[in-house]
């Protein structure tokens, strides 16, 4: 009988210990299972993979539990639960996007040792003490990247070393607002070139294959820059009045009168060679589809040589220090949750059951169609980690839509573009905003993301919408 009560005692302590927080964690996970149990379309791998992968996105995003540890240890789960082979750990250190964040932490080490992000910093801290300012200058300059570097991971790589520098300006609640703030303007000016994203020339072909439309760069561009000026200027607007501290200070601290002069000075030796070396770096990634190199690869290329002994800009241990290892398993676990949804089937039967949706809405009115498509492509960032995945899923099938209910195949593959470049919910859905993820000074909260993500992505939506029907239209534009 004692032993008894003794241990009531025990599961009442346990239970008074359990915060209001974690029990909702738990009630959460349990509706999960319960809910992916009764989807019958599934098999068992695929519904292990499917309440992995939710769990870890709730845990990412409600609680302090480090992201690699959840990623790791769902993927164990996974293993061990007999849904996937011990494999998918392994090869996950060799997916692309590791060794694109591989590359990206030593180059933007050299571009900080070389004095080049300095440089620039103080370059735009000439033109103003003003942090408005100086948060303007920034955006414009990563906006602007978007014209001459296909990559949102490449044109992130470069402004890490810009941000990091002049993070050390703001106070620590503002760089942690920067850390998010960058990325996040990065994605959004994706929209107006058509080498902004790997994904647009994918989709371009595609239509170009299927039925034999395309899209040209001057049409994209007289479409897509509009919208991506006034979408980064919103978006702007939005993370500064969600998430930057109202008590801060305006006026920029500890700018020293010396820092005024250095940007006049000619450039030394190491800047020169990053200068050369990055400008070779963007010719590589501008001319993929002529060499055949992904962009990973051009990037480690370019970090082997910044490390070259004695004649690199930093040595082999001050590159490999600057990797933040920590992060790099991280992506590298949550990149092999994304992939497992691939492989085991999850994503073919969304994309099923969503065009399954789409075919109802044949005759519907021009808005409702606009709309439907939106919310697809939108939110695919949710369930499809992979930007490029996204466009090869989703496209072909989108394409069949417009066959089906007879509306334009260009206006669809463009309009499901621009939804898909939409990706601010969670850190794993795109490679600039994994780069910025946990990295020391200047990292940033994921239920930070979350909570931009609640108020911008039906105002992304609703922009498009208002596009559509004004500018887009008087521009040629139409279903």
């Amino acid at each position: 009988m004692e032993k008894q009560l003794e241990k009531q005692t025990r599961s009442r302590t346990w239970i008074q210990q359990l915060s209001i927080k974690s029990l909702v964690i738990i009630s959460i996970h349990i509706l999960f299972m319960i809910a992916v149990l009764l989807i019958d379309a599934l098999d068992y791998r695929a519904k292990i993979s499917l309440f992995a992968f939710l769990s870890a996105m709730t845990l990412w995003i409600a609680t302090k539990i480090p992201a690699g540890f959840v990623a790791i240890a769902l993927i164990a789960f996974i293993i061990l639960m007999n849904a996937a082979e011990p494999d998918l750990l392994y090869h996950s250190l060799s997916e692309e996007v590791v060794w694109l964040m591989i590359g990206a932490f030593i180059i933007g080490e050299a571009v900080k040792i070389s004095g080049l992000a300095e440089r620039l910093t103080d370059s735009i801290l000439r033109k103003s003490n003003k942090k408005n300012n100086l948060l303007f200058g920034l955006s414009s300059v990563l906006f602007t990247s978007a014209f001459f570097i296909p990559s949102t991971s490449g044109r992130a790589a470069l402004s890490m070393p810009i941000i990091d520098q002049m993070s050390q300006r703001f106070s620590t609640k503002e760089r942690s607002i920067l850390a998010i703030l960058a990325p996040v303007i990065i994605l959004m000016s994706t929209s107006a070139t058509l080498i902004g994203a790997g994904s647009h020339l994918i989709g371009i072909g595609l239509l170009e294959s299927t039925v034999d439309q395309t899209i040209s760069y001057i049409q994209w561009f007289i479409w897509g820059v509009p919208f991506a000026i006034i979408i980064t200027f919103l978006s702007v607007l939005i993370i500064k009045w969600t998430l930057w501290p109202r008590d801060g200070l305006k006026e920029i601290v500890n700018v020293q009168p010396e820092e005024k002069i250095k940007s006049k000075k000619q450039f030394n030796g190491k800047e020169k060679k990053t200068i050369i070396l990055i400008l070779f770096l963007i010719a590589g990634w501008m001319t993929e589809s002529i060499h055949g190199y992904d962009i990973a690869f051009i990037t480690m290329i370019g970090a082997i040589l910044l490390m070259i002994p004695n004649y690199g800009i930093i040595s082999w241990k001050q590159g490999i220090s600057s990797v933040s290892w920590n992060l790099i398993i991280f992506v590298a676990a949550a990149t092999a949750l994304g992939k497992v949804l691939v492989d085991t089937g999850i994503v073919k039967w969304i994309e099923k059951e969503m065009l399954n949706v789409l075919h109802l809405f044949i005759g519907a009115p021009e808005w409702l169609i606009v709309l439907i498509i939106l919310l697809v492509t939108v939110t695919s960032h949710l369930y499809i980690t992979s930007h490029t995945t996204r466009a090869i899923v989703f496209i072909p099938g989108l394409l069949l839509f417009s066959e089906t209910i007879g509306v334009n195949p260009s206006t669809v593959v463009f309009l499901s573009l621009i939804g898909m470049n939409y990706c601010v919910t969670v850190p794993v859905s795109s490679k600039a905003l994994l780069l910025f993820y946990e990295e020391g000074e200047i990292s940033y909260d994921a239920s930070h993301l979350l909570k931009i993500s609640a108020i911008l992505m039906p105002l992304y939506i609703l922009v498009i919408m208002l596009f559509y029907f004004t500018y887009w239209q008087w521009t040629g534009m139409h279903l």
